[in-house]
C-alpha cells in the first residue's frame, strides 16, 4: 500500500520505482478529439496534440517509459516532439522531462521548476534535485498558451489543489481538457499537503472549471479512465461530500477514530478502493476541516 501511494506521490527515480518492471508496461493510445489523444501506462496520463506543427505532450509518465512513449507517438505523426507541458512536479508526471527535454521545450508553472530543481520530501521522502535537462526552460505564474496544431494550448495555474504548481490544460478548439491530479477519475485522490496541496483547494479549482467547460468537453483525468463533465462533476461531489461529512462529524465532538468506526463516508465506499484508502482519506479531511 505504502509503495503505491509514494508512486503516485511520484518520488521521481527512487528505490520504489527501480521496484517497477517497466518492461511489462503497455503504452495505449485513445483518441479523444479533435487534435488530442490521451496516452496511458504507468504513471499519470498523458494528453497529446498532434498536427502540422509537430506534437504537444502534457506530462511524460517515467523515465524507463520514454522509448515506449515515443514508438507510440510514431503511430499517431511522424512529427517531432515540440512541446513538453508539466501539469505539475510529480515523478508519475515529469520522469521523462531528461529525455523528451532534448527533443522539445519544457513549459511549467514556476513552482514545478522551483520543486523540481529544490528536491522535495513528501511524507518524510525526501527527492534529490532533478537533472538540469529536466526543467521548465520556459515557466509562468497564471497562465500560458501555446499556439499550434490549430489549437490555442492553454495551461492555466490552479493553486493549492493537488500541489501548489497545478495547471489545468485546455486544448480550445479540441473541446478538451486536461485536469492533471486534480481529478482522479474513481478513487480518493492523493493530494500533496508537504507541498501546497489542499482538498479545499482541489474543490475550488475543480468547481471553477466547471463553470466554464462546455457541456460536451471531454476530460483527461490525471489517473482514472478518459471521463466528461458529468464525470468531473461526480468527483467534485464526492470532494465536497466527503469533506462536509467529516467536518459535520467533528463538530459533533466525534474523534477520527469514531468516524472510521462508524463508516461515516460508507455512502462513498467505492471511492475508497483504490489507491487511497477510506480511513486514510478520513485522516487527511480531518486534518484539513480543523485549520
Amino acid at each position: 500500500m505504502r509503495k503505491l501511494i509514494f508512486v503516485l506521490a511520484s518520488l521521481t527515480a527512487t528505490s520504489l520505482f527501480a521496484q517497477q518492471d517497466f518492461s511489462k508496461v503497455e503504452i495505449k493510445v485513445t483518441k479523444v478529439a479533435g487534435t488530442v489523444y490521451m496516452l496511458t501506462g504507468s504513471g499519470g496520463n498523458i494528453g497529446v496534440s498532434a498536427g502540422d506543427d509537430g506534437i504537444v505532450i502534457v506530462d511524460d509518465q517515467f523515465a524507463p517509459l520514454a522509448p515506449k512513449i515515443k514508438e507510440a507517438l510514431k503511430g499517431i505523426t511522424a512529427k517531432p516532439v515540440k512541446y513538453i507541458l508539466n501539469t505539475h512536479y510529480h515523478g508519475d508526471h515529469t520522469g521523462g522531462n531528461e529525455v523528451f527535454g532534448k527533443d522539445g521545450t519544457i513549459i511549467a508553472h514556476e513552482n514545478v521548476r522551483k520543486r523540481l530543481a529544490a528536491g522535495t520530501t513528501v511524507n518524510g521522502n525526501s527527492t534529490p534535485p532533478a537533472a538540469k535537462d529536466a526543467l521548465p526552460v520556459i515557466t509562468f505564474n497564471d497562465r500560458a498558451t501555446l499556439h499550434v496544431n490549430g489549437e490555442d494550448i492553454r495551461a492555466v495555474h490552479f493553486p493549492h489543489g493537488h500541489t501548489d504548481g497545478d495547471s489545468v490544460i485546455y486544448f480550445t478548439q479540441s473541446n478538451v481538457v486536461h485536469m492533471g491530479d486534480d481529478f482522479f477519475n474513481g478513487f480518493y485522490p492523493f493530494v500533496d499537503v508537504d507541498n501546497g496541496g489542499s482538498v479545499k483547494g482541489m474543490l475550488a479549482g475543480v468547481d471553477k472549471v466547471l463553470s466554464t467547460m462546455p457541456d460536451d468537453a471531454k476530460v483527461i483525468p490525471g489517473h482514472g479512465p478518459l471521463s466528461d463533465k458529468a464525470g468531473l462533476r461526480a468527483f467534485a461531489e464526492v470532494l465536497r461530500g466527503t469533506l462536509g461529512a467529516v467536518s459535520q462529524a467533528l463538530a459533533a465532538g466525534k474523534t477520527v477514530d469514531q468516524m472510521k468506526a462508524e463508516k461515516i463516508l460508507a455512502p462513498w465506499d467505492s471511492w475508497g478502493k483504490g489507491f487511497i484508502k477510506t480511513d486514510r482519506w478520513i485522516d487527511l479531511l480531518a486534518s484539513e476541516a480543523k485549520k
